[in-house]
């Protein structure tokens, strides 16, 4: 089982109290009456899928109900920090992927 630290609430949880919202860090059009039908569709449906380091938008649905982004490990899973809406990740390279974040995410 996951635990999950809610940079809101301020507490590890159960990962059955979040639910993933996908990529993180996804700017929205300034005007999106002039963006083209295909630059619509590129901001609406298309997001990487990489192998390791990633950022995801979570929510936390059981608890205070707030979105707050994650930087997990596709590969191990691991969530290594999370972080409120706005604020910089610490983790931003592949290399980093060796260092643990204790207690913001670990595998139970």
């Amino acid at each position: 089982m996951l635990h999950i630290f809610c940079p809101h609430c301020g507490e590890l949880r159960s990962e059955e109290e979040f639910h993933a919202s996908g990529q993180a860090h996804i700017p929205r059009p300034l005007d999106p009456n002039t963006c083209t039908d295909e630059q619509w569709g590129d901001y609406m449906f298309f997001r990487d899928n990489p192998r390791g380091l990633h950022h995801e938008l979570w929510d936390h649905v059981a608890g205070c109900r707030q979105y707050f982004n994650a930087t997990r490990d596709t590969v191990t899973y691991e969530i290594l920090e999370t972080y409120k809406i706005g604020a910089k990740p610490q983790f931003t390279g592949k290399t980093e992927t060796a260092k643990v974040a204790t207690g913001l995410g670990e595998k139970v």
